[in-house]
């Protein structure tokens, strides 16, 4: 019994303290620390050449970590535990017109995010100018209107497959250019070269757009053979990886034409003091089907245009050469409907090309649209291999294009060449013809025809040679028969 009577008397004095207790204590609420982080800056302007700044990182959680989302803006370091740390940003040189921006997350702790604004400055224009240079312009010796330089160009030469192809002026197996070679182009009945160049291709600076100077002065020496014998010039920028060529659109429309430029001031520059026996091509086969493509195209004509005359000299008079849409007869017929402006009154020409039919001239495999056609034109069908006879693309279709240019340019003073055009013999291929003396003789009479036809309507014929007819090794006649067929066309 007494030691119940302790027990209960213990419970009641506890009861009465917590009692008490509860009645005369205040709560006390636990302690929160506020997360800290601070970044500063919070915002980098960057020039064009990049380079670094120093962004400081201060907190009180355990870790932080960051992340660019530009690969050209960097961070070191990264990541780090410590309260305080020195960030490097980085960025590289802007090779871009235009201001180009990113974004640095900061995050401390997996929650706690920060960000930094990144600005850099760009180009206002995608290359450096190269006009830099410039003279007053000079009449001495470019006194032809283009008009009157057609007159005087009788036919024309490629010299195909040599300072266009890739690897340089030997890269298609073709031995380098001599000055006897362009004389023998000559005394074979030439008074007229074009030289099909590439420069994309010999860029030493492709984020410049700067043409290796050896490879400037090398075309220049070619061209130098050439005026030296009285030899009427034809010098483009050819396919060259089809910078140009394959991108007539209005999404590469700013950047090929500042790449064109670029290239034009350069090539005007260096071939500036040959007189008027020198010709400037814009391109050699854009690649243009609809309207919108020939507006895209006409910008880049008109970029040459502006690129050689404002270098001055004698380009402020030279003859300038621009193509037709995919130097198609019946497509710039159809599309070109105006033409580039010029300061230079007369000083224009328009080039086309001519492989018409394709399967007979050039195709050296039956293809799903078609298949080769290995005889044409009146008198020259066979009866061995009656399904290989054109069925299009004969002297009716070509005098109709013929027509064409003659009308819609030739007769309002805007001379049309005839840059390339061809048809080559398949009697050392494995498409051998049944009917091979047809075969034979419907090139040669392809060849005449054409060539005849051009020049009756006013056009300047430039055969596409590769090597296959004068031998440039051994400056010799290679095939006679296509040689004849040229000359007998020109008469």
């Amino acid at each position: 019994m007494k030691k119940l009577h302790i027990s209960f008397l213990l419970m009641a004095c506890i009861i009465t303290f917590s009692v008490s207790c509860k009645k005369n204590s205040t709560t006390i609420a636990p302690v929160i620390t506020k997360p800290i982080f601070n970044i500063s800056p919070d915002s980098l302007k960057f020039t064009i050449p990049g380079g670094s700044f120093t962004v400081t990182d201060s907190m009180n959680g355990t870790r932080w970590s960051a992340a660019s989302d530009q690969t050209w803006c960097t961070m070191s370091p990264n990541s780090s535990t410590s309260i305080v740390s020195q960030i490097t940003v980085t960025a590289t040189a802007n090779p871009d017109i235009g201001v180009r921006t990113a974004k640095l997350m900061f995050v401390m702790d997996s929650k706690t995010v920060k960000y930094v604004y990144v600005s850099q400055a760009g180009r206002t224009t995608l290359y450096p100018g190269y006009n830099t240079s410039p003279v007053n312009p000079d009449a001495t010796g470019m006194s032809s209107t283009a008009v009157q330089l057609a007159a005087n160009i009788k036919l024309g030469w490629n010299i195909g497959n040599t300072m266009e192809a890739p690897g340089g002026e030997t890269g298609w197996g073709n031995p380098p250019i001599t000055e006897n070679y362009i004389k023998f182009v000559k005394q074979s009945g030439f008074n007229a070269i074009r030289i099909p160049c590439a420069w994309n291709l010999h860029m030493d600076n492709a984020a410049t757009a700067h043409i290796n100077t050896d490879w400037l002065n090398r075309v220049k020496q070619v061209v130098q053979y050439c005026v030296s014998n009285e030899i009427y010039v034809l010098l483009n920028i050819h396919w060259d990886g089809g910078w140009l060529e394959q991108n007539c659109t209005t999404a590469k429309k700013d950047s090929v034409n500042a790449r064109q430029k670029a290239f034009w001031e350069q090539i005007a520059t260096t071939m500036r003091d040959f007189d008027e026996h020198l010709m400037f091509a814009s391109a050699n086969e854009p690649n243009v089907s609809d309207a919108t493509q020939m507006d895209v195209l006409l910008s880049y004509h008109q970029t040459f245009i502006n690129a050689v005359r404002s270098t001055g000299g004698k380009n402020a008079y030279r003859t300038l050469v621009v193509q037709g849409p995919s130097t198609d007869m019946i497509t710039t017929n159809t599309l070109m409907n105006t033409l580039p402006t010029d300061i230079a009154a007369n000083r224009m020409m328009l080039e086309i090309h001519n492989y018409t039919p394709f399967q007979f001239t050039a195709l050296n495999g039956d293809a799903s649209w078609g298949k080769m056609f290995y005889y044409w034109g009146a008198g020259h069908h066979s009866t061995i291999e009656p399904d290989r006879n054109a069925t299009w693309g004969e002297e009716s279709d070509q005098n109709t294009d013929f027509n064409y240019m003659k009308s819609k340019f030739i007769d309002k003073g805007i001379p049309v060449l005839m840059g390339e055009y061809g048809a080559y013999r398949r009697d050392g291929s494995a498409n051998i013809p049944k009917d091979l003396p047809t075969h034979e003789a419907s090139v040669d009479y392809w060849i005449t025809n054409v060539t005849q036809q051009a020049l009756a309507h006013g056009l300047k014929p430039f055969y596409w040679d590769t090597g296959g007819i004068l031998d440039r090794s051994t400056n010799s006649v290679k095939d006679q028969r296509s040689l004849d067929a040229i000359i007998a066309g020109s008469k």
